[in-house]
């Protein structure tokens, strides 16, 4: 499912989660690896007094130094069979770069590690692994501390009410995925749906609207509909989880319950205004979660950054 692996490094860390998730996932799938920097020294920027020759030189002595630090990186894993490349960029901008390799080589998965970002940070300064999940080209895998133990638990997040077919096509999407990860990692896979606690102006408008009754209809038409998509993919039913309330509350509170180690959920990419103000729901998600998400992309996706 996944042939060609970018894992995106992290010069300031002396941890390379992404790095070791991409080594693992490299063995499990026979794939390649491109291990990828991108660097910028802004003090380049003060460099106008030097030649031409000498600030290229000086970009040069710099990308060589992170390759090398990228050769002392490798010494730790063991890499014997695994097809690897090295890449090392100097852009300003390392979202752009990220994926315009990823574009380049035909990627089909970003591995990159993860840290919460501060609340107000985020929605002020969009931080490169929303840009990743907005605009990479494919799959995306987020890293954080959970290690992957063998017989894990891995969360697929879907929306099984949803009657378009475009959410329909990315829970199949979401569920596959999640297959192929549980099988690759001797996992189990769980289903999630969330639905909506009922409206409290309508229990106030209209005295006579029993949300009891209207929130009992609403759970069993998201009960069956989960039970329809997992019938499809002979997933069983104690593995099925329908849950009412917001699903960045609902879906970390899951994984916390089962210690998932993956949660796979879908993006449908938002970038403007919009994005900034509001995120979307995937992002409220991984920033409540504790695990890896791996965050999948719908049909016809084509990255804004795609000419």
């Amino acid at each position: 499912m996944y042939t060609r692996l970018l894992v995106v490094l992290d010069p300031e860390h002396e941890q390379q989660k992404a790095l070791a998730r991409g080594v693992t996932l490299a063995r499990l799938e026979q794939a390649t690896l491109t291990l990828f920097v991108s660097i910028y020294d802004f003090s380049y920027e003060m460099t106008t007094m030097l030649s031409g020759e000498e600030r290229e030189n000086m970009r040069h002595s710099l990308i060589e130094e992170r390759r090398e630090w990228v050769e002392n990186l490798l010494k730790q894993y063991d890499m014997r069979d695994i097809d690897y490349d090295v890449q090392v960029v100097w852009h300003h901008r390392p979202f752009e770069a990220i994926i315009k390799c990823a574009l380049e080589g035909q990627h089909d998965l970003v591995i990159k590690g993860t840290r919460r970002h501060d609340k107000l940070q985020s929605v002020i300064f969009t931080p490169t692994d929303w840009h990743l999940l907005r605009k990479a080209p494919g799959a995306v895998l987020l890293v954080k501390d959970h290690e992957w133990p063998p017989q894990g638990q891995i969360i697929g997040a879907v929306n099984a009410g949803a009657e378009d077919e475009a959410h329909q096509s990315l829970n199949k999407r979401i569920v596959r995925a999640g297959q192929h990860m549980s099988e690759q990692l001797k996992a189990e896979l769980h289903l999630i749906n969330c639905y909506p606690t009922a409206p409290l102006n309508m229990a106030i408008e209209i005295p006579e609207f029993d949300t009891s009754d209207y929130q009992a209809n609403v759970r069993d038409y998201h009960r069956k509909s989960l039970q329809e998509l997992a019938d499809l993919h002979h997933i069983q039913p104690q593995c099925l989880h329908v849950r009412e309330g917001l699903p960045e509350d609902q879906i970390p509170a899951l994984a916390e319950d089962i210690d998932a180690e993956l949660v796979v959920i879908g993006t449908i990419g938002r970038t403007g205004f919009t994005a900034a103000l509001l995120g979307n729901t995937a992002e409220h998600v991984i920033e409540q979660l504790n695990c890896d998400v791996l965050a999948i992309k719908p049909d016809g996706f084509k990255s804004p950054l795609q000419h």
